[in-house]
């Protein structure tokens, strides 16, 4: 396929998409550094074998997976000319990425008040420090999926999606889907690697 065919128009699509995945390897990379020195670190005498999830990271894997649908929806009533059932989606994929969040600080407070460890200090564990760390990295992109989610909100209530121009969406679905499937990965590492 020759890439430099077409008008300006599919050229300057292609190269977004081409960036936005670009960072997401870049991104994944990070990640996979991040649970690489995890498992390395395993090794430690110091490291805990049985340590439990809070509770709160389960709820927030399920307001992901939710948080997903309504994006995927979302992105398919705008495309099919939808507006107000694609701004109600919008907005609820909104909510439920804010809720995520929510539920990952409740996860970090279980640690603290449940399990007694803090994220560094006297009173910290490598493991539970790895898992603070590794998942407030998660929730800096979550907040960055936000913020994309907000401008594509207000695009869509200045009906800039219309006649088939819906990039700006679909590049936020492919983010948004990104950072999903990153928690939905983590949490199984954190569940099955210990």
């Amino acid at each position: 396929m020759d890439y430099t065919k077409g008008s300006e128009a599919m050229k300057r699509k292609r190269a977004k998409k081409m960036m936005l995945w670009f960072g997401i390897v870049s991104l994944s990379m990070s990640f996979a550094g991040f649970t690489s020195a995890y498992v390395v670190s395993s090794k430690r005498e110091d490291w805990l074998d049985n340590f439990e999830i809070p509770q709160a990271f389960f709820i927030s894997l399920i307001i992901i997976i939710i948080s997903s649908v309504t994006m995927h929806f979302a992105k398919r009533s705008i495309q099919d000319q939808k507006a107000r059932t694609g701004m109600i989606l919008l907005w609820t994929t909104f909510v439920l990425g804010l809720s995520f969040i929510w539920f990952q600080l409740r996860g970090f407070d279980e640690i603290i008040g449940i399990f007694g460890y803090n994220p560094t200090g006297p009173t910290s564990n490598i493991t539970y420090t790895y898992i603070f760390l590794i998942a407030m990295v998660h929730i800096a992109h979550i907040a960055a999926a936000l913020i994309v989610l907000l401008v594509v909100i207000y695009n869509h209530f200045k009906q800039k999606y219309i006649k088939g121009n819906t990039l700006g969406v679909e590049l936020a679905a492919t983010f948004w889907h990104f950072v999903d499937i990153l928690w939905i990965y983590l949490f199984l590492f954190f569940y099955f690697v210990r």
